[in-house]
């Protein structure tokens, strides 16, 4: 005959079950919704009439929500969003753990990464979500997220593309993707082609969505670029 401690467990059990079930059930439709969203403003971009291929251009997403749904990353290459924006260090594969005393680099304009590893890590008392990848043949590391008490905040989405860029905005002209590939900023560019490009730019405040003047670290090299009507019209050297 089963103890009532038996019992107890297997109701407590159960109960967490549901639980988890419920959580992972609630996720899948705000999944279901966000690439309806998605759908629905693409379908309007096209119904407006822009000529604008990006309009109709929308990046996969793999919406992880823990340290398991985060090792998808593996799966595939990824592409950088912003470049110059993400620091990463180096990682010690044999006691995996990254040395956070020691930054190696800040990720490139869309370079292409392959992750080799999801994990968790300590640093300053927060236990961060490390994604693992090889460079020039050593090991680094670079924080995707964060977990604090047993849930997480995972911002991979924001940082990567899961899709080679050159597929999905392929109907960009050659000589746009020349200069994207030579991190050269070139007059006629749009701000997302110069962010591919250079990276990461930070717009002077009051600037509208056409005409505004964005400053970009680029790495050490500062550049000035200045938009009209969403193209950059003046390119120069910042301070």
């Amino acid at each position: 005959m089963m103890s009532e401690e038996a019992k107890k467990r297997i109701q407590i059990a159960l109960a967490l079950a549901i639980v988890v079930a419920g959580l992972r059930a609630v996720y899948i439709l705000y999944e279901r919704h966000v690439d309806y969203v998605a759908a629905q403003k693409q379908q309007q971009a096209k119904s407006a009439g822009y000529s604008n291929a990006e309009y109709y251009v929308t990046p996969k997403k793999l919406y992880p929500f823990d340290l398991k749904s985060a090792k998808q990353l593996t799966q595939q290459p990824v592409w950088v969003k912003e470049g110059y924006r993400y620091t990463y260090y180096p990682y010690d594969a044999g006691r995996r753990r990254a040395n956070f005393g020691r930054e190696a680099g800040l990720l490139l304009p869309v370079d292409r990464l392959e992750i080799k590893d999801v994990l968790t890590d300590n640093a300053a008392g927060k236990k961060q979500v490390m994604a693992v990848f090889q460079k020039d043949g050593k090991s680094y590391a670079v924080p995707i997220g964060y977990e604090m008490e047993g849930q997480y905040k995972l911002y991979s989405d924001e940082m990567f593309y899961v899709e080679d860029p050159h597929d999905l905005y392929k109907e960009w002209p050659a000589d746009v993707w020349q200069a994207i590939g030579q991190h050269e900023v070139k007059p006629g560019m749009d701000e997302l082609q110069a962010d591919f490009a250079v990276g990461m730019g930070v717009p002077d405040a009051g600037a509208s969505s056409d005409n505004k003047t964005v400053r970009y670290p680029n790495g050490g090299k500062p550049l000035v670029v200045t938009y009209q009507g969403g193209k950059a019209m003046e390119i120069k050297p910042g301070s």
